[in-house]
């Protein structure tokens, strides 16, 4: 009965539901057409069958799990086995070379000649070391068919100290050094016993000199150096030289500049001149400064600067101001096999007493000395390694040299005063001469054991005033050789080469005097070989021979030098 009273109430509220809506309808403006939409049944995941992954089981007889407790109890085991110790495996290496930093030197030999040598190097702390150096070269000579005596003797000694800081480091040293030597290149056979018997060939040249270095870390300033030289000789000549210079690098706007700054003061005097008894004096002073700026793109390299330079003349009271170019420049054509380089460089060279008296120790003491003004110098060349043990070097200059200073011979002097107006000593001429060289190099270091290198090089000359370049050579060349035998045996040797050189000898003030004549001086090598052996450590004795094919070439007009010569020693190294 219940059942059936609910029927009838729904029933009526679906029929007062009907009627409402149909009264809606008919009030909307809007058609009332049927759309009929078609559209297929696409399934989706959600619609299909799932199987879950773990499922509830309704089984009554279904056991359950027990959990199981695990108790481990450790039981020590004795061992008896022991692993094996690892070991390193050993490579072969050379004995570590012990170096020394003092050492010994005593030998002798043929023509009385004794050579030796000293060399101290000693830490006073970590930041202080102490050294000097004292070397010494004589022969009592023997050159056959002279009339005048051929020794010579030749003694240096130099002491030094330096001192290493934080943001710096210098250097003081001082030295002096004593030379003798002989005018025995007279004339023959225009000379004979009589005339020799009149002359004192004998002559000597001293020096002292001091100097100091400074070296600036992190600073504007990158180096201070000085160096003052008194030179002179029995003859009462005396040179004075003073030489000051720094280098320093200047930020402007970014980009550095490098600038040396150049004072070199000279000033000297001789007794008297060649021909007369009136002195010659000499001096100037030389102020320079040398700005560059290095410009740096993949493979070039270009140096780009100037050299400016002051020169006031202190005797004669004359002022010049020269400008130089200093221009360098290197590109790499192929990484280290070719290199490409080339410049033009200039400056005034100062020439000195001391300089001309080592190059050539037979000079008069009645030299006109002046600068050279080097306007020029320009190079080209290639250079690079041809394999990882030989490099070579492949260059061409020209240059442009205003008062060069050339050797040459002095006149036999009629009525001689004085032991050089023999024709026997040498003196000075200047001329502008323009120079081409081409040079070659070879380098060769097959292993640390042997290494060898050639040089040869070709001059041509073009003076002005004089109608030769005197003594002068059109060729040059050299061979170098070392080669470590073994743990204990060594040698070496060298080959040096100098093609001809021109000289004018004449005689004036005579009762017939001749017309300048110029001699070609041959050409010459002297062959040199050392051997030696490491008796310990410590002691090396050595064997040397100069002028192996006895050759009695002449360096200098009428100066003849000795003959082959042989000499033996032994070098002692050790520390402090």
């Amino acid at each position: 009965m219940q059942n059936q009273i609910k029927y009838i109430i729904t029933l009526a509220f679906l029929v007062v539901a009907s009627n409402g809506f149909s009264q809606e309808r008919e009030t909307d403006t809007i058609d009332t057409d049927v759309v009929n939409v078609v559209k297929p049944y696409t399934p989706t995941i959600s619609d299909a069958f799932k199987i879950k992954e773990t499922p509830t089981l309704n089984d009554s007889t279904t056991a359950q799990k027990k959990d199981v407790k695990y108790n481990i109890f450790s039981i020590p085991v004795a061992s008896t086995f022991t692993p094996a110790k690892g070991k390193a495996a050993t490579v072969d290496k050379a004995k570590p070379i012990k170096l020394y930093d003092n050492y010994a030197s005593l030998g002798f030999g043929t023509y009385t000649t004794i050579l030796g040598e000293v060399y101290l190097n000693h830490a006073l702390n970590r930041t202080e070391r102490v050294g000097g150096y004292l070397s010494h070269h004589s022969s009592q000579g023997g050159i056959d068919g002279l009339l005048l005596d051929d020794n010579f003797s030749n003694t240096n000694l130099n002491a030094n100290f330096s001192k290493q800081l934080r943001d710096m480091s210098w250097t003081v040293d001082a030295g002096f050094g004593l030379q003798t030597y002989n005018w025995y290149g007279l004339p023959q056979p225009l000379f004979d016993e009589t005339t020799a018997d009149m002359i004192n060939e004998g002559h000597s040249f001293y020096n002292v000199h001091f100097g100091g270095k400074l070296n600036f870390e992190d600073a504007i300033i990158d180096n201070l150096k000085v160096r003052f030289r008194r030179f002179g000789d029995d003859q009462d000549s005396g040179e004075n030289r003073f030489v000051a210079s720094s280098e320093f690098t200047v930020p402007i706007r970014g980009e550095e500049i490098k600038t040396e700054v150049t004072i070199d003061y000279i000033g000297g005097e001789f007794d008297r001149n060649f021909y007369t008894e009136d002195a010659i004096k000499y001096g100037n002073i030389n102020f320079g400064i040398a700005p560059s700026y290095q410009l740096k793109q993949d493979d070039l390299t270009v140096n780009l600067g100037v050299n400016l330079v002051y020169l006031n003349d202190t005797e004669f009271s004359d002022n010049k101001f020269y400008i130089y170019p200093n221009i360098t420049a290197s590109y790499r054509l192929v990484d280290e096999i070719l290199i490409a380089y080339g410049g033009i460089e200039g400056g005034l060279i100062q020439n000195s007493y001391y300089d001309f008296a080592n190059e050539n120790p037979f000079v008069s003491p009645t030299l006109f000395i002046v600068p050279t003004d080097q306007q020029y110098n320009a190079s080209v060349g290639l250079k690079g390694k041809l394999s990882n043990s030989m490099s070579y070097n492949i260059s061409g200059r020209y240059f442009a040299d205003r008062n060069k200073a050339m050797f040459m011979s002095n006149s036999v002097l009629g009525g001689a005063t004085e032991d050089y107006q023999y024709g026997n000593s040498y003196g000075i001429v200047y001329d502008d001469v323009n120079t081409l060289s081409v040079a070659g190099e070879l380098n060769v270091d097959i292993n640390r054991n042997f290494n060898l290198g050639i040089k040869a090089e070709y001059f041509n000359y073009s003076t002005d005033t004089q109608s030769e370049a005197w003594n002068l050579p059109d060729i040059k060349g050299s061979l170098f050789l070392d080669y470590q035998i073994d743990d204990n045996w060594f040698a070496g040797a060298g080959l040096f080469f100098v093609g001809e050189r021109k000289d004018l000898f004449y005689e004036e003030g005579t009762l017939v005097p001749t017309s300048p004549v110029t001699v070609t001086l041959d050409s010459y090598f002297d062959a040199n070989a050392h051997v030696g052996y490491r008796v310990t450590d410590r002691l090396s004795v050595f064997v040397k021979a100069n002028n192996i094919a006895n050759n009695d070439y002449q360096r200098w007009m009428n100066f003849p030098v000795q003959g082959i010569q042989v000499l033996g020693g032994a070098t002692y190294q050790f520390d402090f």
